[in-house]
């Protein structure tokens, strides 16, 4: 399935950024790095959480898992994800396809330190089996994002 809408973002800000639709589902860690032919750490999960008064996205390493204590520390509050039925309305994409561009303005984004230590990142591209190669600082500059470090 295409989402036009990320092919838009790219081409409305004259980036090179090409969409990469698969045959098969990418909505998870192990399903995005089999139909890429890349390590599971290379891909860049997408998640969203809810704060007391916003919503967020955290872009984070494929193998990395949310420390409680680091996220707490960042965000003064208890990591909270948002609920997988509201997930399209918040964030314009389904479960599986949420990825840190063309986002609602209300919606912040993150970028988890730990997606540093590669040279490029694979997150997806607003669908359940899409992807987008993309540097981690080109990513950080195009989204407006933020690094925190957040994750473990």
């Amino acid at each position: 399935m295409k989402n036009v809408v990320v092919e838009k973002y790219f081409k409305d800000r004259d980036l090179p950024h090409k969409v990469i639709y698969l045959d098969e589902s990418s909505a998870t860690v192990p399903l995005a790095a089999e139909a890429l032919g890349v390590e599971e750490a290379m891909i860049a999960k997408t998640l969203a959480f809810k704060l007391k008064d916003r919503n967020i996205v955290l872009v984070t390493c494929g193998t990395t898992r949310v420390d409680n204590k680091k996220y707490k520390k960042a965000f003064g509050c208890k990591a909270k994800m948002i609920p997988a039925d509201e997930t399209l309305e918040v964030t314009g994409y389904p479960v599986g396809g949420v990825c840190p561009f063309a986002l609602p303005d209300e919606v912040d984004i993150y970028l988890d330190e730990s997606l540093k230590n590669f040279e490029t990142v694979y997150p997806a591209a607003g669908s359940a089996n899409s992807a987008v190669k993309i540097a981690p600082e080109e990513m950080l500059e195009i989204t407006g994002a933020e690094w925190v470090d957040v994750c473990s």
